[in-house]
């Protein structure tokens, strides 16, 4: 099973390493489902975490590295603008050129979506349930 997680997924995730967001980042770890991210996605996380936590230039690098190397780097080669927000554009992008079957997200709007192009659209709780 391939997943995207959105950037709030991620942001949960290194704000707080012991909640349920941080569960995702280990299940991928341990392989239970393989990871798609893009550089529009990274860039965007990176830039929440230095602006919004104050994550230095060396822990910024770190989290890259780390995901670049944990996750199937996807390249979309198709612009989409489905949603109003431009970075959940992204998302979608990653999902669709990665043959992802889940996108993990908050995001109400996107859950609104339920799926897209056979991607099923499903929250955090859904997504962890399904690991089980």
């Amino acid at each position: 099973m391939k997943a995207v997680l959105d950037t709030n997924i991620f942001v949960s995730a290194f704000a707080l390493p012991s909640g349920q967001a941080a569960k995702a980042i280990f299940h991928a770890i341990d392989g239970r489902f393989e990871l798609a991210i893009s550089r529009p996605i990274l860039h965007e996380l990176l830039g929440v975490l230095a602006r919004k936590f104050d994550r230095d230039s060396e822990e910024l690098s770190r989290v890259a590295v780390f995901l670049a190397d944990l996750g199937d780097m996807v390249w979309p080669r198709r612009k989409l603008n489905v949603l109003l927000d431009e970075p959940d554009n992204r998302i979608l992008e990653c999902a669709v050129a990665g043959r992802a079957q889940f996108i993990v997200t908050g995001d109400r709007l996107m859950l609104e979506l339920g799926e897209f192009e056979g991607i099923r659209i499903v929250t955090l709780r859904e997504f962890l349930d399904l690991l089980q």
